[in-house]
């Protein structure tokens, strides 16, 4: 019997309505176990090379994985994939909160959406029967409605809802796919993707919860990592702060971009901070399925112009800096009510920010003027301003709402007059909050990501710096790290940290594990509990270091989709910006990212990652993954 997954993945035929029950082997499972791993087994396969991502030739995939569900803290996490509408490259994006068990429950391991339907439908799986429904009633509301609508038509106040909202309806690029209305699957555009194919929402209830191979184990796992993290004062730290907890490190090392990734601090970081946000607005901690460190932040603001309805969650720390410190405003009002646009319209608040911050300095700058901003004084710290520009974005109600839109890449080549010099986009995606110049690693991350900048694909450098503690160094010997760097150094081993760590971020993203709970480093969970993990929920022998391919193993896959659709190592570049010596004040000031040592670093990487030196996977590092397959993807 399976242990951890129900054998079934749900394919669904929009365009007629069709919809067929696919039952894998076990050495499918064992192979993939999830999340976009899986996902690219059929992506690679049905999605032909030059599709149009917003035509009926895209896939868009939904999966959790073997091991989500499970009575433990920090696998009730999601996948979605499909070809990137923001790059043309592979998309991927991740989210938590009670869908992702809710969904397993419902009685699948996945599903799958071919085509495009003739009218705006949405799905309900409910106990494992799954329906299609007419969704033109719910267009045009945000999706705090439509999340409380959907749950009274099926009758069923714990029925979970995933959606897309207004923004997505209309066409905004970056649009995310929202669950329980404040957690986003935020990144590439993947809400525009199932718009295309006029797919409203999933609506997902059940009782099939899969069977767990040995309980007495997951349940002793369940006390030990708790007990071990309990002097852990990150963890302590993220659960009373929740990410918000990191503004002030993040300042104070020199790594809170500010004014659109020009400074490396903020002088404004003590009131967009964690602890301000608890002192004052802060209501209540959430929390995902079955997970005691409730780090989800639900603040409340009902007097002033900037609100907050604590249905929509709060800021997160991404949100907090690309809203605040990126646009330097430093009210945390404004920043909370923003992030309340941007989960009622369902857009990706990281884009969104980071997009109004480029058109800040453009406008700065005089590359753009009042005349296209519609009489907006466009400038740094105007929080009036950033939020009448957020609201004309995800209504695309004026000419400029419809420029940034697109994202800031393609208002670059609209605006011209050197606008490229304020982007910090790599494969068209904005950067989240970590900056490059200060975590050197990051910079040969971020361009080699196959999706664009992401700081949740490997581990960050201050967890391999000269002064590491003991905790931290004793958790990345499991996987081959034990000769901490310089600081600010881009060394071969630097390298093999983020390569290693990348490896280690893809397996969880294939595992669909919250990275806050298990974790190279100073997570509830390490490495060799995260395999302990996977061992008592499937009742496979499964290793670290099968776990560790594993994470090698959807790099690859999602590196030959791109080198499929012509992406090499042209396209693992950085935006001309982090090549730049910072302004400001603080450790950072001065640094930029080297050129010479970052086209090095690209030559080590790709000799790690069994690439040739153009960045393409060869067909023997497939083979050596399992997955010679897909080598038939890979360019003449």
């Amino acid at each position: 019997m399976p242990y951890g997954y129900h054998g079934k993945i749900l394919h669904v035929y929009l365009e007629s309505g069709k919809m067929e029950v696919e039952t894998p082997p076990e050495s499918f499972y064992r192979t993939y176990m999830g999340g976009s791993a899986m996902a690219l087994y059929y992506i690679l396969r049905e999605v032909p090379k030059g599709a149009d991502p917003l035509g009926p030739e895209n896939l868009l995939t939904v999966f959790p994985s073997v091991v989500t569900g499970a009575p433990i803290s920090g696998q009730s996490r999601i996948n979605v994939n499909a070809k990137s509408p923001m790059s043309g490259a592979i998309g991927d994006s991740q989210a938590g909160g009670f869908f992702p068990a809710e969904f397993k429950f419902a009685g699948y391991d996945g599903v799958i959406f071919h085509g495009q339907s003739p009218k705006w439908v949405y799905l309900t799986i409910i106990d494992g029967k799954p329906e299609l429904h007419d969704a033109s009633h719910l267009l045009g509301k945000v999706t705090g409605e439509v999340d409380k609508m959907l749950k009274q038509e099926v009758g069923d106040e714990k029925a979970q809802v995933m959606q897309i909202g207004p923004a997505a309806e209309i066409g905004v690029r970056f649009s995310g796919i929202i669950n329980m209305a404040n957690r986003m699957n935020g990144r590439t555009g993947m809400g525009l993707v199932m718009a295309s194919k006029k797919l409203k929402a999933i609506v997902v209830r059940g009782k099939n919860r899969p069977q767990i191979a040995d309980s007495k184990a997951l349940a002793a796992l369940n006390k030990t990592g708790p007990a071990k993290s309990a002097a852990n004062p990150d963890v302590d730290g993220l659960a009373k702060l929740g990410t918000a907890g990191v503004v002030m490190f993040q300042n104070m090392i020199g790594s809170l971009p500010t004014r659109n990734y020009n400074e490396g601090q903020f002088e404004g970081a003590e009131a967009i901070s964690g602890e301000r946000m608890a002192e004052t607005i802060l209501k209540e901690r959430d929390t995902c399925y079955a997970c005691i460190v409730r780090c989800k932040r639900v603040v409340e603001i009902t007097e002033g112009k900037f609100t907050a309805d604590p249905y929509y969650g709060g800021a997160e720390y991404e949100t907090i800096s690309t809203f605040g410190s990126y646009c330097g405003i430093d009210d945390l009002a404004a920043i909370s009510h923003a992030h309340q646009i941007c989960d009622m319209y369902g857009v990706d608040s990281i884009s969104c920010g980071a997009t109004i911050a480029f058109a800040m300095e453009c406008y700065e700058k005089g590359i753009i003027t009042k005349e296209d901003t519609g009489g907006i004084d466009l400038r740094f710290g105007n929080a009036d301003a950033m939020i009448e520009v957020l609201k004309q974005i995800v209504t695309k109600s004026t000419p400029l709402g419809k420029i940034l839109a697109e994202g800031s890449a393609r208002a670059a080549q609209v605006w011209g007059k050197g606008a490229d010099e304020c982007l910090i986009t790599v494969k068209n995606e904005e950067a989240p909050a970590h900056m490059p110049q200060s975590k050197r690693s990051l910079a040969l991350i971020y361009a080699v990501n196959p999706f664009g900048a992401d700081h949740q694909s490997s581990e960050h450098d201050p967890y391999y710096e000269e002064g590491v503690a003991d905790f931290n160094l004793d958790r990345l010997k499991q996987i081959g790290l034990g000769n901490p760097q310089p600081p600010f150094s881009l060394t071969p081993e630097k390298v093999r940290f983020g390569f290693l760590g990348e490896c280690f971020y893809s397996m969880m993203d294939t595992l669909t594990v919250c990275q806050f709970v298990y974790g190279p480093t100073w997570c509830l969970y390490d490495g060799e509990d995260t395999a302990a993990m996977v061992r008592a929920v499937t009742g496979w022998d499964v290793t670290l270091d099968e776990l560790m391919k594993l994470g090698h193993r959807r790099i690859a896959l999602m590196r030959t989709f791109n080198a499929r659709e012509g992406f090499s190592r042209k396209d693992d570049t950085l935006p001309k910006k982090f090549f730049k010596p910072l302004v400001g004040t603080g450790p950072t000031a001065g640094l930029a990212v080297g050129r010479e040592e970052f086209e090095a670093a690209l030559d080590e990487y790709y000799k790690l990652a069994g690439m040739t030196n153009d960045g393409i996977p060869k067909k023997e590092t497939l083979e050596q993954l399992g997955v010679g397959w897909a080598a038939e993807y890979l360019p003449a």
